[in-house]
This record gives structure tokens, sequence and C-alpha cells, in this order.
């Protein structure tokens, strides 16, 4: 741990340069990025509605795009989430409504588009982005191909670029005036490799980005499942009142226990149909978790990347630990 000064903190390593170099070339061979100041157009609409948590700190719900959150310092604000380029310049006008403070910093919480590639509205603008050093290189190794891929039919992507975390830490950072503080912590792999949540002890609150969301939100593709349970036991224990999610309405810690029990209860039924020997189509077509349903609203079935994520790591897994390649196994893997 330690307390950096925002203004002089540079969390770079040159270990970690060395490895990012060879990722960059190939970033930088992919094609010029497109430079623009600002955003002038939306794609969609932005219905973002604000809630003070407390003093200083707002969070912003967003059925688009992801919520996003930002706290005032005495000389600066700190965003949690960059989002998608076209709402994040609709956030930085939400930011001004509530304080005539500068934006200093911009936290990603992961490298996904939702969260992180309308940075550059940011940065353009003076910020710095802030990020874990796992979540640069998914950003560099799967966020900048994704980014120059969607350009084709996003406006809002043609008229910026991505702009890179220059921030970077391992574990924990720590912002602290003496009024506000914040922590960005890194609890291992979750919805992505590179997953931090922001703590604010004093207010007991908790932004999430998606290690936990409040809905139907649970996207695996990126995901640990096992480790995401853990990640999860350590975020329930700091003091926390409000969880503020990625995705979905506020909520208390509850909210961590459903989060948790979805994939406790996903794994354990999965593993019990493989142990029957049930096909991957049986088990789409059989699988209920009746709690899940009640949570999101949606039948545990209609996320089938889920199931299909889940049984093919329990599958491989199974054979990693018994060293015996089932007629399962093979089926598992030829169902994608």
């Amino acid at each position: 741990m330690y307390i950096c000064d925002p203004r002089f903190c540079c969390a770079k390593k040159e270990h970690l340069m060395r490895r990012l170099t060879r990722t960059l070339i190939w970033v930088l061979c992919f094609g010029a990025l497109i430079v623009s100041a600002q955003l002038s157009s939306f794609l969609s609409a932005d219905s973002g509605d604000v809630t003070e948590l407390a003093p200083g700190v707002f969070f912003r719900e967003q059925t688009e795009g992801c919520n996003n959150g930002w706290i005032v310092f005495k000389d600066y604000v700190l965003v949690v989430d960059a989002n998608f380029p076209e709402h994040a310049a609709k956030v930085v006008e939400a930011i001004k409504k509530t304080t005539d403070k500068p934006i200093k910093f911009v936290f990603d919480t992961h490298y996904h588009g939702d969260h992180a590639f309308g940075n550059a509205i940011y940065t353009n603008d003076g910020a710095v982005a802030v990020a874990t050093e796992t979540c640069l290189l998914q950003l560099l190794e799967k966020g900048h191909p994704a980014f120059e891929e969607e350009k084709v039919t996003r406006a809002d992507y043609r008229k910026t670029y991505l702009a890179n975390p220059t921030v970077l830490f391992d574990t924990k950072i720590i912002f602290d005036d003496g009024d506000k503080r914040v922590e960005l912590l890194y609890n291992g792999h979750a919805h992505t490799a590179g997953d931090a949540v922001a703590y604010l002890p004093k207010e007991k609150i908790l932004f999430t980005g998606d290690s936990v969301v409040d809905g139907p939100f649970n996207y695996t593709g990126d995901s640990n499942t096992e480790s995401w349970i853990k990640v999860i036991d350590r975020l329930k224990k700091l003091d926390i009142n409000t969880v503020a999610p990625g995705h979905g309405a506020l909520s208390g810690p509850e909210l961590l226990d459903l989060q948790q029990r979805y994939f406790i209860e996903l794994r354990g039924t999965i593993q019990k149909y493989i142990n029957n020997g049930k096909s991957l189509d049986e088990i789409k077509a059989s699988i209920d978790l009746p709690f899940y349903e009640k949570w999101t609203g949606v039948p545990v079935r209609d996320r089938v990347e889920n199931i299909e994520h889940v049984l093919h790591t329990a599958c491989f897994q199974n054979v990693l630990h018994t060293g015996i390649i089932t007629v399962l196994f093979l089926e598992c893997f030829a169902a994608t």
C-alpha cells in the first residue's frame, strides 16, 4: 500500500514498459488513430440520473453504456469509469453541474469499451487515466483492436481516439487530500483479469465496476468465475453501506451476496449435470436458478454464453484433475 499525491503520482514501471513495448508496436501498426478534442454529436439518448450519495460523491445511473461515479476533492475531481465516447461527454456535462473543479483523473475499472473507450474525452481536457497494470495490457492487446474494428459502425469512435491509462497500479493506489479518501483496489481476476474497484472508507461506498452488477449484466467472456467468487469474498470484508454497481441500480452490501450466489449456484449446478453425463444442449434446456430470475427478471437459461463459459471451464478443469479426456469434454468444446 502506498499513499499517492495524485498531482505527482506516476506508477509506470520499467519492467512493465518492456512488456508493453512489443504490444504498442503492434497497436501502432494497426492504423493511425484519429484525434479529436470534442464530440459534437451522440448516437443515442442518454438518460442518466445523478444521485449525491454523500457530500461531494455522485453516482450516475445509465441504461446505455455504464454507470459512472465521481468524487469531488478539494482541488479536483476523480471520475469512476470513462464510459463510451458518446456518453463520456454527457458525463462531463453532468459533472460540471455539480462542481466547477477540474476533472484530473478518470479511473478505468477494466478495459471494456463501455468503461474505458471514452478516456480521450477526459484526457483531451487535461485529465489523466488511471488503471491497473493488467487493465492497460488488456486494453492494448484487446481494446485497441476492438476500438479500430468498431469504428466502421460507430461514429463516436471515429471522432476520437483511445487514450491509454498512464497512472498505473498493481494492487492499490490511494487518493487522499485530507478531506476525501478514495482507495482503488485490485482483488484478483473477476469480470476481467484487470478489474479494480473504488472504495470510500469514510463514506462506506463501493464503486464496483462490473465486478458486481445489479441485473442480467454478468458477461463472463473475459472472466474467471472461480476467482470471481473469491474476489467478492474480499470485497465483503470492506465496511460498506452503499454499492454503486457498473450496471443497474444503487444497492446495499446484499448485492455482493446476490452476485456471488449466481456464480456459486451456476457452477455447482453445471458440475452436477456434468457428473450425470448431461450434454451441453441438455444443460441449456433444463438448467434453472429461480433466485436468479427473481433477482434479474431473466431466466438463467437465457444467459447462454455464461452457461457455455462455465461448462467449458468445468470440462477443462475436470480433465486436468483426472487426466482423462472424456466424450463429454470433446462435446463441450465441439459446441463452440
